[in-house]
């Protein structure tokens, strides 16, 4: 939390304001006292969005559903003047993270136990919903946050009354409205809404609070493929619990009338008690009694006056400033040992979760590694002491073809798995198609003896630049020594041992390669070109091959080529697997060796070596369509 300045207010209506939590595209928001002593979180909508009428209109809505639905199972509105000349708005502050957080970051899938609590407490949120006249729309696990009393529904910023949804997932421009990965399929088809379509997004919520993974995977392959999987695909529940099967297919049947109603599943689905594990809920308690403790400074620190530049030109600084502390502390985060990371608590620990205009928040330090509970539902086997739970079987490379064949590949995934715990980055992946080489790290999520499972993942590297989305969730599970089954959404391969490391090109591509002539072309002017392949040593990610080609202009019209003239270009390409085959991203161009004509080819390649004639052929095979490859000799 931030202390007031002078360009804060102290007191919105009867709260005294005790600093400022952050500021996002809708407005600031303070964390304040009422006069009673309650813990409120404030919103004050920005003054150039306050001039907008539309806007007013929609900070209205939001306020009003709030307060239709009374504060059961989600933050109740204390106070609010959505008509003021700069509209506020009070919550309840709910001290919990979100279940994305929960299990994504930190903990891993709840026990099963705690899925049912879970769905029990969101179904008496929901029935209270629904029973105000309104369809929530945008159920998710980043909406949803875990108090020690029960989960809280947040974000009513697209709840609407029910007899207004006549296109109930469209906007007016026809763009469709929610989260892709938690939409019902009517939702998907822009069909009229019913309360039943937010029991949908429920099952998919408690399919991703059970595995990790959603239920209809993640937009890493796209959001239309990912919407269309939710409109016609049965759900993949990998890894779901039998006790929860019942209750989570039946929240996501395609038909809405084949589904609960909020109000039956909140009759009859029995929350445990206590309804998380004990380590959890001991952070959440810690979490509520530091929360009480706040008073921040009751009034700002003056600050001399300064003009609009001298202001841009601080808050610009200061923007500065908190990204370089950010970055440092990542640093030092990164060379910490394993089990040994600080628990950040204090001003480091502040986090305000504004989703997408959502008006709750929440504390939620980052749990140390040795503080977190093991994922249930299989023993853990630790291969590298206390600092990791994957089993020494998964440790290293694997890769597959994810499309194709093992010979004509036009798809691969590789994996690297290391050693780690729940929510730290224990998978290194790279992702090849025909015109994308992505590759970024993922978290772990759990791990056994049988399956070790990935979560969030960002992306490290991208060719070409600004294509690539982090990968969706992946499932490993262990059918040999040799061999795993890799899934991730709809997508499922099967991957072998690979080799890994800082050298793992095989000692047969390294060296400079030549183009071999057709056999049936004879060009008289055949000289004038040339193509070669240059390999080096290098791990999986570096740019370990290097094509050059020269070529003559051409007369212009002729066509024939320009005898004493040449374009002399390079390209370079990324390794993305090293099998029985290299898999090479799209290379990209050396501006720095190349003239000005040059382009990239823009697909990705394989790579063999074929025998013939007792000598070694290099044969460079595209991964976007089939054809011939091209043929190369290896310079003696």
């Amino acid at each position: 939390m931030k202390p007031l300045t002078g360009d804060d207010p102290v007191q919105i209506g009867p709260f005294r304001l005790l600093g400022r939590l952050g500021s996002g595209g809708m407005g600031r928001v303070y964390l304040a006292r009422s006069a009673g002593g309650r813990t409120v979180a404030v919103k004050v909508v920005h003054a150039e969005l306050a001039a907008q009428d539309e806007f007013r209109r929609r900070f209205a809505r939001e306020v009003a559903a709030l307060e239709r639905v009374g504060g059961v199972g989600t933050a109740p509105v204390l106070g609010a003047d959505t008509g003021a000349e700069t509209p506020w708005v009070a919550v309840g502050y709910v001290a919990g993270p979100s279940l994305r957080t929960v299990v994504g970051d930190e903990y891993g899938p709840l026990p099963p136990a705690s899925v049912r609590s879970l769905a029990a407490g969101l179904a008496r949120a929901l029935e209270h919903i629904h029973a105000a006249g309104l369809v929530h729309r945008d159920l998710k696990p980043a909406n949803i946050l875990l108090t020690v009393d029960g989960p809280r529904i947040i974000d009513f910023g697209i709840a609407r009354a029910v007899d207004t949804l006549t296109d109930g997932g469209l906007t007016s421009t026809g763009a469709v409205v929610g989260s892709p990965g938690y939409m019902s399929p009517e939702q998907v088809r822009g069909e009229r809404l019913t309360p039943a379509s937010d029991i949908f997004c429920l099952g998919s919520v408690l399919a991703y609070a059970a595995t990790g993974c959603p239920p209809f995977g993640t937009a890493d392959s796209g959001v239309h493929a990912m919407m269309f999987r939710i409109a016609h695909d049965e759900p993949d529940l990998t890894g779901l619990p039998a006790e929860l099967d019942e209750l989570v297919r039946g929240c996501l049947a395609k038909d809405p009338d084949d589904r609960p109603t909020a109000a039956w599943l909140a009759a009859h689905v029995e929350a445990a008690e206590p309804w998380l594990p004990g380590g959890l809920l001991a952070q959440l308690g810690r979490l509520a009694a530091r929360l009480l403790d706040e008073d921040g400074e009751p009034t700002p620190t003056p600050v001399p006056h300064e003009t609009r530049e001298t202001r841009e030109t601080r808050e610009t600084r200061e923007t500065r400033e908190t990204r370089e502390t950010r970055e440092t502390r990542e640093t030092h985060e990164a060379r910490e040992k394993r089990g040994r990371r600080p628990l950040l608590v204090g001003a480091a620990a502040l986090t305000a979760l504004a989703v997408a205009g959502g008006l709750a928040f929440a504390f939620w330090p980052r749990t140390p590694a040795a503080d977190r509970s093991a994922p249930t539902g299989g023993s853990v086997t630790d291969n590298a002491g206390s600092g990791n739970v994957v089993p020494a079987a998964f440790h290293g490379a694997w890769e597959g073809v994810v499309k194709g064949t093992q010979e004509a590949p036009y798809e691969t995934a590789r994996i690297e798995i290391g050693t780690g715990v729940p929510g730290e980055k224990a998978g290194t992946y790279v992702h090849v198609a025909g015109e994308r080489l992505c590759m970024g790290r993922s978290t772990l999520v759990s791990a056994d003896e049988d399956k070790v499972v990935f979560g969030e993942s960002d992306v490290t590297t991208s060719v070409p630049a600004k294509t690539c989305t982090p990968a969706a969730h992946q499932t490993l599970t262990l059918t040999s020594p040799d061999v795993l089954k890799w899934t991730s959404g709809a997508a499922t391969a099967t991957f072998r041992k690979a080799r890994s490391g800082p050298q793992v090109v095989p000692e047969a591509f390294l060296g400079h390669w030549k183009d071999v002539p057709h056999p049936d072309v004879s060009d008289p002017n055949q000289d004038l070109y040339s193509h070669e392949v240059i390999i080096m040593q290098g791990p999986v990610g570096a740019p370990v091959v290097r094509f050059q080609q020269s070529y003559p202009h051409t007369d212009e019209e002729t066509g024939e080529p320009v005898a004493g003239t040449s374009v002399n270009c390079a390209e370079t390409a990324v390794l993305g697997g090293a099998g029985d085959l290299l898999v090479l991203g799209p290379a990209t161009v050396d501006a720095a060796a190349s003239d000005r004509e040059c382009t990239a080819s823009g697909a990705s390649v394989n790579l063999r070596i074929q025998r013939v004639d007792g000598k070694d052929r290099l044969l460079v095979y595209g991964m976007d369509a089939d054809g011939e490859p091209g043929e190369f000799s290896k310079e003696e």
